[in-house]
């Protein structure tokens, strides 16, 4: 049977695939966009909406003894850890905690800046075209303090990233958090708002509409396994094999498994994370994320109801669901806001991308000709995935890079 042929094929139809695919269609590229799923129904389903503009310096690894220790007893809110999966996960987090020196990490933070400085005009801009712009809140988001050392600690850093990269702030004590948010915990020190940032009411719908504006503009979905990837980038789907001289592989966590049987050594690890939605007490209304700084948890109010996310686990990407930090931060997330019942049968479970020097793999695969990488977004896909799209199609098409790619490069490692 003949394949049916493209310019080019995106493995992955999460928020960076689709934004890869929407940005190579619009510049004239007949693109096949797919995916085993729907898109956005993977990674990018569970996320807490924010689009964080004031993510300069991507989240670095512990390096405190007494944050060590602590993660040790696998006993913290935010962070917990499979022990079958530390051996397997060990060379990543040793690089990990490496790039997280201070030195290192700001370095790393003046490349990943240059992205993070366009995540919310662009997703604008992708929003409008697609009619979805109503799904993003141009309203920040809120990290509440249960004591003026961590809201003095925070603050410190705030004023840091506004000094270095231009992130606005805006400090809330008791009573001006109350106003803003009359239904949190009334025992709070107060909160800082990041008021450049944006949130989305439903990443998933944000993520359907803007696969539906690449159809409209001339793309194709299609259901299949990017695993048949084969050379002449052919791809088995549902209607048959599809061709193209060029692909771009964004399967976030799954990009691994393409990567490698390419001959891709690639250093790539995955933290798993869980979310629940809960429906608000009568009356209660939540108007921002917030961030429980020192209990490790978020509450983002959604489409659905209110989302409970939880931090990261330490997991191989297939192992079996432990929703422990769900379950432990659940009680304090009652005392904070008026949860009432939970809105789903179970769980949801994620898994984040991640590198170890806290930056997404964009760019050319060396080895072989036509073949892109778009991955390892870690906590920033939601909010990357525009700017991605349109640096990966400006490179393929030869057009001026919005920023300098050379830092995201495949071969850095």
């Amino acid at each position: 049977m003949t394949a049916i042929k493209f310019d080019t094929v995106v493995l992955g139809a999460g928020i960076v695939g689709v934004c890869v695919a929407v940005h190579l269609q619009k510049r004239g590229r007949q693109v096949a966009l797919v995916d085993r799923k729907p898109p956005g129904n993977e990674t990018s389903f569970g996320n807490a909406g924010l689009i964080q503009r004031e993510g300069v310096y991507p989240y670095a690894f512990p390096r405190g003894l007494g944050a060590l220790l602590r993660y040790a007893r696998n006993q913290s809110l935010d962070v917990r850890y499979h022990a079958d999966a530390l051996f397997h996960a060990a060379p990543f987090l040793w690089k990990y905690w490496r790039n997280s020196d201070p030195a290192k990490h700001a370095a790393i933070a003046k490349s990943y800046s240059t992205l993070i400085e366009h995540c919310v005009t662009e997703h604008c801009a992708l929003a409008a075209g697609a009619q979805a712009s109503a799904l993003l809140r141009p309203t920040g988001w809120i990290k509440v303090f249960r004591s003026s050392a961590a809201q003095d600690a925070e603050t410190r850093l705030a004023e840091q990233w506004r000094r270095e990269y231009g992130v606005e702030f805006e400090l809330l004590d008791a009573a001006r958090l109350q106003q803003a948010e009359p239904d949190l915990d009334t025992a709070l020190q107060g909160g800082l708002r990041y008021t450049q940032s944006d949130s989305v009411s439903d990443p998933n719908a944000l993520v359907t509409a803007y696969a539906k504006y690449f159809e409209t503009l001339g793309g194709r979905f299609f259901t299949g396994d990017a695993n048949t990837l084969r050379d002449g980038w052919e791809v088995t789907t549902d209607a048959g094999t599809i061709a193209a001289s060029s692909v771009v592989v964004a399967l976030g966590p799954w990009s691994d498994g393409v990567s490698s049987r390419l001959g891709y050594r690639l250093p790539l690890g995955v933290k798993r994370g869980y979310h629940m939605h809960y429906a608000p007490r009568a009356g209660a209304r939540l108007n921002h994320p917030v961030l429980d700084v020192e209990k490790g948890y978020l509450l983002a109010p959604m489409a659905r109801g209110i989302r409970l996310t939880t931090g990261a686990e330490i997991a191989l990407l297939d192992a079996p669901e432990t929703p422990t930090q769900l379950a432990a931060v659940e009680p304090i997330a009652r005392t904070l806001f008026p949860l009432d019942k939970r809105l789903d049968a179970q769980p949801w479970m994620g898994a984040r991308p991640c590198t170890p020097d806290m930056m997404p793999v964009i760019g050319r695969a060396e080895k072989h000709r036509g073949l892109w990488f778009a991955f390892g977004h870690a906590h920033h896909g939601l909010t990357l995935g525009p700017v991605t799209g349109r640096l990966i199609a400006e490179m393929m098409t030869g057009e001026e890079t919005l920023v300098d790619p050379r830092p995201f490069r495949v071969d850095r490692f």
